[in-house]
């Protein structure tokens, strides 16, 4: 076998962590560029949201060592094993991170992202986006301690707000539509996804007779998604595509079964 085509170095950098690990396990010479070179190491991207949670903070600190202290970009997704001891250390070993996305990070605490925010802020740097939805506990006292350390930052992205409609902490949509009908009626239909019912895939509000458009995974699907994603060949629901890893092949068909209809049918 040869090298591999050079091409293809250029595209480590840009892996997530599991297939970034996987390429080290293709051949030597990825192996050794792995080893040697920082550079696919300064964007560490974790996303566990489909697989058993495996990393730790003591497995997060040692990946993270590889970038030697030039970490610029930290996103872990629905890492549930990650806790404020842990991105505190990550945080503090590389001071120039800009980007940090911890959704669904469930072990973090508000306290731990205030605190990883502020030891940025000491070393001037300037984060760009901070993700922290799915963080438990966030208070409004919580996130405007944020949005006072974001401001002296100068970073405006953070995905967090406050639901005009329940006054709680969460993801905040107003619907991409102007021809909403729930905008032209109440004149705003901006709210969190318990206030406001929306389509799963579009954003947009699920008007009224759209609320038995339910994809295989129980999410809300508007009536123009519904009828564009693929059905499940027993139930006619499709999954939106952040399900789609549930669909499971038919043997000889270019259709699929949603997990629902395959444990019935396996218990047939």
């Amino acid at each position: 076998m040869g090298q591999p085509h050079e091409s293809l170095y250029l595209v480590l950098p840009y892996l997530p962590l599991f297939e970034l690990l996987a390429m080290a396990q293709v051949c030597r010479s990825f192996k050794e560029t792995l080893h040697d070179d920082i550079l696919p190491w300064l964007n560490i991207v974790v996303d566990e949201n489909h697989r058993k949670s495996r990393v730790t903070d003591e497995i997060l600190m040692k990946i993270t060592s590889k970038s030697m202290g030039r970490l610029t970009s930290l996103v872990l997704i629905n890492c549930v094993k990650i806790t404020d001891y842990g991105l505190q250390n990550v945080i503090a070993n590389n001071p120039g991170i800009n980007k940090l996305h911890v959704p669904h990070c469930t072990a973090l605490t508000p306290e731990g992202i205030i605190k990883a925010v502020t030891t940025l802020n000491q070393h001037n740097v300037t984060l760009r986006t901070l993700k922290i939805n799915g963080i438990i506990n966030i208070t409004k006292e919580h996130l405007q301690t944020l949005h006072s350390l974001l401001q002296s930052n100068n970073c405006s992205s953070i995905d967090v707000g406050i639901c005009p409609k329940c006054d709680e902490v969460r993801m905040v949509y107003d619907c991409p539509l102007e021809t909403c009908e729930r905008k032209r009626t109440t004149g705003s239909c901006k709210g969190c996804k318990f206030c406001v019912l929306r389509c799963e895939e579009c954003r947009k509000c699920v008007e009224f007779g759209d609320e038995d458009n339910e994809a295989a995974c129980e999410d809300t699907l508007c009536e123009d998604c519904w009828i564009r994603l693929p059905k499940c060949s027993f139930c006619n629901k499709p999954y939106c595509n952040k399900h789609t890893n549930k669909q499971c092949v038919v043997p000889g068909s270019s259709g699929f079964v949603c997990d629902v209809c395959h444990s019935k049918i396996d218990e047939i």
